[in-house]
């Protein structure tokens, strides 16, 4: 008589970073048999907006903490690493924007979120931006910080100079964070993830968003086109989109100006104007670049 097949053993709980990187708790899931890292706000009773916050290319969810924990009173915040990414496990179709789009939906699916406001930088903006167009019932509002991929960065070469232009504008120690990303992500991996990222149709699928959608970028950045080259294809269609540009900010604006995008986002929740804060260093001003016909107009000021 055959034995009987043992029961398939649980998956051993993964173990948590020993120093927590922010104020946000740092906890694990399991989605379609992977494990997947996140961190979280606190859980309030009368929790606002939810906010979800997607890293960019090759690295994790870390550097984007300095940005989502200045929210994170404000919003039911989120942060996780997509599957592939950071401290995740790794699936092999999560090397491409549609696939990091449902990955995100599935993420909020398992945390049982109905519809959020998403907030990306670099790589992260397409995957929104996918998301947008598959998923509208699940998204609110989007921002899109440092948007990355398309024409501008290739070839591969090309991207490869503008981010080793970009890593000396960038605080030095964002490098202690992004390393090991990079080197968890892999060389197989970047190849193939560029690949799809430069071939997605960002700026055609942006200018298609019915949702209220903020563009910040940095104007120090050598990933993107000039603020000006930005408003003038902007300004070829009616949109939902309002450009922002940040004096003195390169490509990570979530980890090197936190306090300054923090600010822009509220003013962008909240449909109020965007304006310069007047703590802010006299090296630091925002610019308004485009406000699309579609766009929310800024609230009267209470004065």
């Amino acid at each position: 008589m055959a034995e009987p097949t043992p029961p398939a053993q649980a998956p051993k709980p993964r173990k948590l970073p020993r120093r927590p990187a922010s104020t946000l708790a740092e906890k694990w899931t399991r989605i379609d048999d992977v494990d997947v890292f996140y961190r979280e706000s606190p859980v309030r009773p009368d929790d606002p907006r939810v906010m979800m916050h997607v890293h960019g290319f090759g690295l994790s969810g870390r550097y984007l903490l300095p940005t989502a924990e200045r929210l994170a009173d404000e919003f039911h915040t989120y942060v996780p690493d997509l599957p592939g990414f950071g401290r995740s496990g790794k699936r092999r179709d999560m090397l491409d924007i549609p696939d990091l789009a449902e990955a995100a939906r599935d993420f909020m699916d398992d945390r049982g979120v109905e519809k959020a406001t998403l907030v990306g930088n670099s790589m992260g903006c397409p995957v929104i931006i996918e998301f947008a167009h598959t998923y509208p019932e699940r998204i609110d509002r989007a921002v899109l910080v440092s948007p990355a991929g398309g024409l501008f960065n290739q070839p591969l070469r090309r991207a490869i100079t503008q981010l080793s232009k970009d890593a000396p504008r960038e605080p030095t120690r964002m490098a202690r964070v992004a390393v090991p990303d990079y080197v968890r992500f892999g060389v197989p991996s970047t190849v193939r993830m560029f690949k799809a990222l430069t071939q997605y149709p960002s700026l055609q699928r942006l200018l298609e968003m019915k949702i209220p959608t903020l563009v910040v970028l940095g104007e120090r950045d050598p990933l993107l086109p000039h603020a000006h080259r930005v408003d003038e294809i902007a300004s070829q269609t009616d949109s939902h989109v309002l450009v922002v540009l940040l004096e003195g900010a390169a490509h990570a604006i979530n980890f090197s100006h936190p306090g300054q995008l923090a600010h822009v986002i509220r003013a962008f929740m909240d449909d109020e104007a965007i304006v310069n804060d007047p703590s802010w260093p006299g090296y630091v001003r925002l610019y308004e670049v485009h406000r699309g016909k579609h766009h929310p107009p800024p609230k009267a000021s209470a004065d």
